[in-house]
């Protein structure tokens, strides 16, 4: 009865974020004591303002969808994609011809979410700030996590010991890595009430930390000075739309109008050039992140205020870890850092290519459009707010490098490549290898490891700043807080 009961709220209301997000806003308002209609009216505008950015953000994948399939199909190459949602069909594809069952998946994110909850609950202990609530993102975790737990620990396989440890190593991941992001989130935005709740935490993490010492913050994308007629690439939407005309253009010309007209990508019976589909494709680009910048502008300003409810009354001092895209809206640049993380990322993601076919991988690795923009771009904002445009280009040259490097090993070492997937986000690149490696070679006593050392990192973070460790997410329980340290 719970596990129907959880299926129906999921795949209702937590799988749908927008809403979710909105019921969020309702809460908190409520808690706030705001009359009906204050409520009912921030509800709307958080969940229309989520519809807008998702439509945003699913505008991009889908006009680059003939991009990234053709240079699979194209050229014949059979690899693994680096993408959240291959990767998630790969592991749904495992797990049927394992004759395992995916409901298993369901009750794991339960309990991870519950789990998450509870360690902001016990906040003065476990010192956790944020509470995750990407909903489609959790469950493309919980699924590669059970995964992971089932091929590396054969007494847990398919039964509720694999399932509690999965909830838990995968809830703690979530509550440790998102409250990693809670300060860097909080100076780039001005203290908006947000954290970083997606799959490259660890990446912004990294970023805050490295791109002061390797870049110049003075020198940042908004400051660069174009001579001439370079000046109009000042306007991110010049800028953007100038360099996917000739980035992607590019590719569809290699792909040629034949590929594309044969499935169905372009029709040219109708009477329309090909270089206008190319114009009308590449524009896109432009028109879509315009879109998920002013969804992130409506929702993130209802759920900031509202969610002092919750905070103040519910979960004491906590913040919301929500979708990466929602940075997009504070790039100081206008955009323009959101385009040159993706470029410099999607070249470190390129160069690895070349280098897999030049070494002769086993696995050879096909970019996906989720990973090589939504984690390079995220990092380009973080980096550009540090160290500038120098600091934006060095890291997410070597974040396109690590994708595609990271996902050619996991693919290959966790048996997916057969299944022509995996994750490709930076965590999952990184951190979750290691982690899946430790699993693959020292059973269910690497569970408890890795519990145990992420655990261990927020109380770090807490020792090095007592003072201003909970104000950065709530001010005002400083006062509350830094007296009783627990």
């Amino acid at each position: 009865m719970v596990l129907v009961i959880w299926k129906g709220l999921f795949a209702n209301i937590m799988a749908e974020p927008a809403i979710f997000i909105g019921l969020i806003v309702l809460i908190g308002y409520a808690l706030l004591r705001k009359p009906w209609y204050d409520c009912f009216s921030g509800f709307i505008k958080a969940t229309v303002g989520f519809f807008i950015m998702q439509a945003g953000a699913g505008g991009l994948v889908n006009s680059f969808r003939p991009i990234m399939v053709g240079l699979k199909d194209r050229f014949e190459l059979q690899a693994a994609v680096i993408d959240p949602y291959f990767g998630f069909n790969a592991v749904n594809a495992a797990f049927a011809q394992m004759g395992w069952t995916t409901s298993l998946i369901m009750v794991a994110l339960l309990v991870a979410f519950v789990w998450n909850i509870i360690l902001v609950a016990l906040h003065r202990i476990t010192k956790i700030r944020t509470l995750f609530i990407t909903g489609h993102i959790m469950v493309q975790q919980a699924t590669t996590g059970l995964w992971l737990i089932f091929i590396g620990v054969p007494f847990m396989q398919n039964n509720i010991y694999g399932v509690v440890a999965c909830g838990l190593l995968v809830g703690t991941y979530w509550a440790v890595f998102s409250n990693l992001t809670v300060e860097s989130t909080q100076e780039l935005t001005g203290n908006a009430g947000f954290a970083v709740g997606h799959q490259q935490m660890l990446g912004v993490w990294i970023t805050d930390k490295v791109a002061g010492k390797i870049g110049n913050k003075e020198k940042s994308v908004e400051h660069l000075e174009l001579p001439g007629f370079l000046q109009i690439f000042n306007d991110n939407v010049v800028a953007t739309s100038t360099l996917m005309l000739f980035f992607f253009g590019a590719i569809l010309v290699v792909l040629g109008p034949e590929y594309l007209a044969k499935n169905k990508f372009f029709n040219p019976a109708s009477g329309e050039l090909f270089i206008k589909y190319i114009f009308k494709t590449t524009i896109q680009f432009a028109v879509y992140l315009y879109i998920l910048s002013a969804g992130v502008r409506m929702f993130v300003a209802e759920m900031t205020e509202s969610f002092k409810g919750i905070s103040d009354k519910i979960l004491k001092g906590s913040l919301p870890a929500i979708d990466c895209a929602a940075v997009y809206g504070f790039d100081a640049a206008g955009g323009n850092s959101i385009l040159f993380g993706f470029l410099f990322g999607a070249i470190g993601q390129f160069v690895a290519v070349i280098a897999l076919i030049a070494f002769h991988s086993p696995v050879l690795i096909i970019p996906g459009f989720v990973p090589v923009f939504f984690d390079n771009a995220t990092l380009g904002v973080f980096a550009n707010k540090k160290g500038g445009f120098r600091g934006l280009a060095i890291i997410c040259f070597c974040s396109g490098l690590i994708q595609v490097f990271g996902g050619a090993f996991a693919a290959g070492a966790f048996g997916l490549a057969a299944y022509g997937g995996w994750h490709g986000n930076f965590d999952w690149d990184t951190l979750w290898p290691g982690i899946g490696w430790l699993i693959q070679n020292f059973g269910s006593l690497a569970i408890a490891l890795a519990i145990i050392v992420m655990l261990i990192i927020p109380q770090l973070q807490y020792r090095r700043n007592k003072k201003g460790y909970f104000a950065a997410a709530n001010p005002d329980m400083e006062p509350e807080l830094s007296t009783n340290p627990a």
